[in-house]
């Protein structure tokens, strides 16, 4: 009897090790081709416990992932009804634009602050236009942005005269006879010359050539596209960032004024000195709403903005790459207890290839937001896996059993697959997490129907933790 008790006990005890799968990463990194570099760090916050870590002290490229710094320390330091302000001024026969850095003030919101010059009884400007911009100083650029990149909205200038995102749309159409010239379609309305000389070609002969598109820019927001492009039916999308945005907002600014019937011969010149009289002004969305766009879309033009703000604001001087950088870091040590004297960093989007932080210290991050939630709410402005943001489509994670389960910030470099957040298990557990991985370079050959190496890591490590826990 006895020995067929102990039988039955060990029977049972083999059936739950069986049911719940230990937790093991090393199946899944042994998905990723040799070469790469993996940090990674899974905690549980209820206890502390750190479940699996290895190389968590190992300087990594961040990339988007820093945004989580950014937003932390603008939420820590601005005011909850901190907003950014465009300003319409009259100085005698002058009008002033005040620009404070407002990345999501668009066209019409500046034509609609134009407009109400009539409520002034103004319906021709004698002087001219000022622009003040004298928020931001420096590059608008930050070091480390590949010179290749920028061309491209995800890399448009963070500067203080910020309209329309500093991004144009365009589209450029291949559905010509192999060996024409491509077309290209940018809106009317928009102050942007765009050049294509380059050529339709069959993918055949775009393969055999190594022929590729390529953008380049010159001033006075000139581009100019060559190389080939392969035959297609739809016209290829583009966006092309703005390079010179005093010159494309003036050039809005003189447009608008006509629409709206304000007469103007005038010139439209920067000037950080002009001041007048206030007679209108435009609010931006509050911070809350810049945040969750900044934070859900990976947008690097809010992030950028935000980082110099906060070291305008922080030293009282014109806020630049570098003191909000400072800025963040003194901030995060203020108020959030995080030590950031190891970080490399050189802006607040994560797009320089110079930045550098570590495992261990995102792990910091993440939890001190999940620990106070209840204050900062910035949680909710994580994509959700398969659902919203960065990780809509995210193939590694947008289906069952992980849809829905996974919030995080992504981060994507040449090279690097980054993703930090929080998991619910299937038991109803969170568990936070830290992905760093770079010198990721798999061979170029796919294979038809096979997942690429990173999304076959990602999907057997999240399954394995939602599973095992």
């Amino acid at each position: 009897m006895l020995r067929a008790l102990t039988f039955f006990l060990s029977f049972l005890l083999c059936a739950e090790a069986l049911a719940t799968p230990v937790f093991s990463p090393r199946q899944a990194l042994s998905l990723l081709p040799a070469g790469h570099d993996a940090a990674l760090i899974v905690a549980d916050p209820a206890t502390g416990e750190i479940l699996y870590s290895q190389r968590e002290h190992q300087l990594q490229a961040p990339a988007s992932t820093q945004k989580l710094l950014t937003a932390l320390a603008a939420r820590l330091y601005l005011p909850d009804n901190f907003y950014f302000t465009t300003d319409l001024e009259r100085r005698g026969d002058d009008i002033i634009l005040r620009f404070s850095g407002d990345p999501l003030l668009s066209r019409t919101q500046l034509a609609d602050l134009l407009r109400q010059l009539k409520q002034h009884q103004l319906t021709r400007i004698e002087g001219d236009i000022l622009l003040n911009g004298a928020v931001f100083d420096g590059y608008e650029q930050a070091p480390g942005w590949p010179w290749d990149i920028l061309g491209v909205c995800y890399s448009a200038p963070s500067s203080s005269i910020s309209l329309e995102h500093n991004c144009v749309q365009g589209a450029l159409y291949s559905n010509q006879t192999p060996g024409e010239l491509t077309r290209v379609n940018v809106p009317r309305h928009q102050p942007i010359t765009v050049s294509s000389d380059a050529r339709v070609v069959t993918q055949a002969e775009q393969e055999a050539s190594y022929c590729e598109l390529s953008l380049m820019t010159a001033p006075g927001n000139r581009y100019q596209l060559s190389g080939c492009l392969p035959e297609r039916k739809k016209p290829l999308p583009l966006n092309f960032a703005v390079q010179d945005t005093v010159d494309y907002t003036a050039a809005v600014i003189r447009d608008e004024l006509k629409r709206a019937g304000i007469r103007f011969q005038g010139q439209i010149r920067r000037d950080d000195q002009a001041r007048g009289e206030r007679l209108a002004s435009h609010s931006s969305e509050s911070l809350s709403t810049l945040l969750e766009v900044m934070v859900k879309d990976s947008d690097n033009l809010i992030a950028d903005n935000l980082l110099k703000t906060l070291g305008r604001m922080y030293f009282t001087q014109p806020g630049t790459f570098a003191n909000g950088v400072a800025a963040m870091k003194a901030i995060l040590t203020e108020k959030a207890g995080l030590d950031l004297s190891q970080a490399v960093l050189v802006d607040g989007s994560g797009l320089s290839r110079n930045n550098r932080l570590t495992a261990s210290l995102i792990m910091e991050v993440i939890t001190y937001l999940y620990q106070h939630d209840e204050q900062l709410n910035l949680l909710r402005t994580l994509p959700v896996s398969g659902q919203s943001g960065t990780l809509k489509y995210r193939q590694s994670i947008r289906h069952q059993p992980l849809e829905g389960h996974i919030l995080a910030k992504s981060g994507t470099l040449f090279g690097t697959h980054n993703l930090t957040g929080i998991v619910t298990t299937q038991s109803g557990k969170h568990l936070l997490f830290v992905q760093l991985i770079t010198n990721y370079h798999p061979p170029e050959q796919d294979t038809p129907g096979v997942a690429p190496p990173i999304e076959q890591f990602e999907r057997q490590f999240y399954q394995s933790l939602y599973r095992s826990y």
